[in-house]
């Protein structure tokens, strides 16, 4: 009699074929290292094949194991589908969710609670990055999905009509005081054209190219004196009066203050949810809905 397979090493095995590395595929599964190669050998030894290649700079899979992939994922794929069709508890799953840390602030609390009211038994494990570093974490399959950022083309002002966007956010320049200030931050505004110092994120974000691109356009010398993915740095920078930063609207604080004229405006980015290629378990699925839905009213 053959031996069952275990979905538990099952996922464990999928995890590690797409992220290439035990030690992720231990955050991915909630286990140590050690577990991860445990369970590897005893999903091994089951199906009597070696499934993966392995050297120091990761895991790779063998012919056998690129084969065997087909079927758990289909496997895990049919458990998820049976048992959002016949429990009464809904859905069941874990979901590995990426969002850069502002919207993270801004709109996880909210989706978070109402999705976990709907579907309780869901584990949504996060994973804070900028746009850029979401989309390559999809890419290997580190993470399942991803709230990212994406350039809105406009007309006349307003933005067009895309079927992607789930929700426009304004950026804004932030400051210390209600309006620009330019003495002080130490610049002679009787002199040549002043330098103004920014505060951004770090050059791969898209509102890091959209500061650039506005003051370029403008014709404003800017100087860059900080930058980070960081927005409690962003926030903190901000706060010492000695730059101008910009933030999504919604994530400026209280105590900070939206600047205008003489700056340049900025343009709005939109929010999609994006996902890696390849079947997406009912989990990923619901929980894509859901932030497609809510996120428009939040």
């Amino acid at each position: 009699m053959q031996t069952p397979l275990d979905l538990k090493l099952l996922t464990t095995f999928v995890r590690a074929a797409h992220s290439g590395t035990l030690s992720a595929t231990a955050i991915q599964v909630g286990r140590t290292q050690s577990t991860v190669t445990m369970q590897i050998q005893r999903l091994e030894e089951t199906l009597g094949q070696s499934l993966f290649h392995r050297s120091g700079s990761g895991v790779h899979l063998t012919g056998h194991g690129e084969r065997f992939l087909g079927y758990a994922e289909r496997i895990l794929k049919l458990q998820d589908e049976a048992l959002s069709a016949f429990s009464d508890q809904g859905l069941r799953g874990a979901i590995t969710f990426g969002c850069p840390e502002d919207y993270l602030i801004s709109f996880f609390p909210a989706l978070l609670k109402s999705f976990g009211t709907i579907y309780p038994d869901i584990e949504i494990k996060v994973v804070s990055a900028p746009t850029p570093d979401l989309h390559r974490l999809l890419h290997v399959r580190q993470i399942d999905m991803a709230l990212v950022s994406t350039p809105v083309a406009e007309t006349d002002g307003k933005a067009k009509e895309n079927s992607d966007i789930a929700r426009t956010e304004q950026l804004a320049w932030v400051g210390s005081k209600p309006t620009l200030e330019l003495h002080d931050f130490g610049v002679d505004t009787h002199g040549p054209a002043p330098t103004i110092p920014l505060a951004l994120a770090a050059s791969n974000a898209l509102d890091h190219k959209a500061a650039c691109d506005a003051m370029d356009v403008a014709h404003m010398p800017y100087k860059i004196s900080y930058a980070s993915n960081s927005l409690a740095g962003l926030i903190a920078v901000a706060r010492s009066g000695l730059v101008i930063s910009v933030m999504m609207q919604k994530a400026v604080p209280s105590d900070l203050f939206i600047l205008k004229s003489p700056l340049p405006p900025l343009p709005k980015l939109g929010l999609k949810v994006a996902t890696g290629e390849g079947p997406q378990s009912p989990a990923i699925a619901a929980f894509g809905d859901h932030i497609v839905k809510m996120l428009p009213f939040l």
